[in-house]
């Protein structure tokens, strides 16, 4: 039987990965009463901290040998330029791997350059891992339609030093480009959902909808403090807020907030949790600090959104909790249609905020009578390659859908960026929502 010491160091970090995780299924289920709030709030950060650090750590040994280790034998292994080469790529991983605990130490006001230069590197560091692997996969391929009896040369180490040379720089590339991407202003993205059973009193109401601003490690009070004033330029009757608007407790990043208070839609701002609020463990003091700048945290409730012109005329609002509030055991939260629901009938309209796309998929399998949901979470994949992986995870991905005949979807891409501030096949938007009664 092997013993662990004799496993390769990337099975080691597979343990490592899974020892923690099991780690943290054991807290929430027996130590989540046992601990006082702050350090359950803590334990649970580490956790996802370490947890994600070990999965890395295997990625990491790849990327070493396959920009380090790869040249050790050729003639410029002992060149000034190489040793250089080696720390650009020891630091480059260090800070990619540094990143997640910029959460627990660096969350301020602005954000500290440290943390936008960890948060770049895991960006690349994502990329990078992915075309290393998409061009190993074409390697192997081509050497086995060569034929396994093809004999080593100089083709063949050319290829090997190829590959990560050509990794690197278009590595390099997407990164400035999506770097460049998100540093513009959200776009602004108008667009117009006839709403069943809408009066007509109603008709052009018009509502914003704001997601995964992610205020936290790379996105500070100078961000908020440009998309509120794009909000306001919009006029909007209804500002909806639908999740993942903060990665950080309410106490520490508190001044980053303030310009929400300048929103001052007539009928009111909503917000619904996403499942970033339920990773902070401060939901609590979200809520009162919300209130506290005139925004309504809808916690599995609604309310009537009432015409200016007729108080006969009005449709159901309703908000849901995180679905993620249950996986986490986040005491008093999780999402509740039932109760969310309460007193909205099929005789006038009803509009839901659900962060998740899977919590608009549930929603409508339980009341289909529902005619309008909000949701977030997906930020269109963000960067690539992870937009596959968020097409494939989510039964919404992003833009307008249409399900049955009076049912509509909209899924924001995301108001910023979570935590790298990088957008690969995906833009920042802010959504004008024109509703048309019919």
């Amino acid at each position: 039987m092997i013993s662990f010491r004799q496993l390769p160091i990337e099975a080691k970090a597979a343990v490592a990965a899974g020892v923690v995780f099991f780690s943290m299924m054991l807290s929430r289920s027996y130590l989540a009463e046992k601990l006082d709030f702050r350090t359950r709030r803590w334990l649970l950060r580490l956790q996802m901290t370490l947890f994600a650090n070990t999965l890395m750590l295997m990625g990491s040994l790849h990327v070493w040998r396959s920009t380090v280790t790869t040249f050790t034998r050729s003639s410029a292994a002992s060149s000034f330029c190489f040793m250089l080469w080696k720390i650009a790529v020891f630091m480059f991983l260090a800070l990619a791997h540094s990143s997640f605990f910029t959460l627990l130490f660096l969350v301020a006001e602005e954000p500290y350059f440290f943390s936008l230069a960890a948060y770049t590197c895991l960006g690349a560091y994502i990329i990078l891992i992915f075309f290393l692997f998409t061009l190993g996969s074409v390697e192997q391929a081509y050497k086995f339609l060569a034929g396994r009896g093809a004999k080593a040369g100089t083709g063949n180490k050319n290829r090997a030093v190829l590959k990560p040379v050509l990794a690197v720089l278009l590595t390099v590339v997407l990164t400035v480009v999506g770097l460049l991407n998100a540093s513009q202003p959200p776009t602004v993205n108008s667009v117009e959902i006839p709403v069943h059973k809408l009066p007509s009193a109603m008709n052009n109401l018009k509502v914003v909808l704001l997601s995964d601003i992610h205020l936290g490690p790379t996105v500070g009070k100078t961000k908020l403090a440009m998309i509120v004033r794009m909000v306001k330029a919009l006029k909007p009757d209804i500002t909806v807020i639908v999740g993942d608007l903060t990665d950080a407790e309410a106490k520490i990043i508190r001044p980053a907030v303030e310009p929400l208070g300048e929103l001052d839609s007539p009928l009111g701002t909503y917000f619904v949790t996403g499942n970033h609020e339920y990773y902070t463990s401060d939901v609590s003091n979200w809520f009162e600090l919300l209130k506290s700048f005139n925004i309504q945290p809808l916690h599995n409730e609604n309310v009537k959104i009432v015409s200016p012109k007729s108080s006969s005329d009005w449709f159901c609002l309703a908000g849901v909790d995180d679905i993620e509030a249950d996986v986490l055991r986040y005491s008093g939260h999780g999402m509740d249609l039932k109760k969310a629901l309460g007193g909205c009938s099929s005789e006038h309209a009803i509009v839901l905020l659900a962060h998740q796309p899977i919590a608009a998929k549930w929603a409508l399998q339980d009341r289909p009578d529902i005619n309008l949901i909000l949701s977030g979470h997906t930020h269109g994949g963000q960067i690539f390659p992870l937009n596959a992986g968020a097409y494939l995870l989510n039964p919404f991905f992003v833009g307008l859908y249409q399900v049955g005949q009076n049912t509509f979807v909209y899924v924001s891409p995301g108001t910023m960026y979570y935590g790298i501030p990088m957008r690969l096949g995906s833009r920042a938007e802010i959504t004008e929502i024109i509703l048309r009664s019919p």
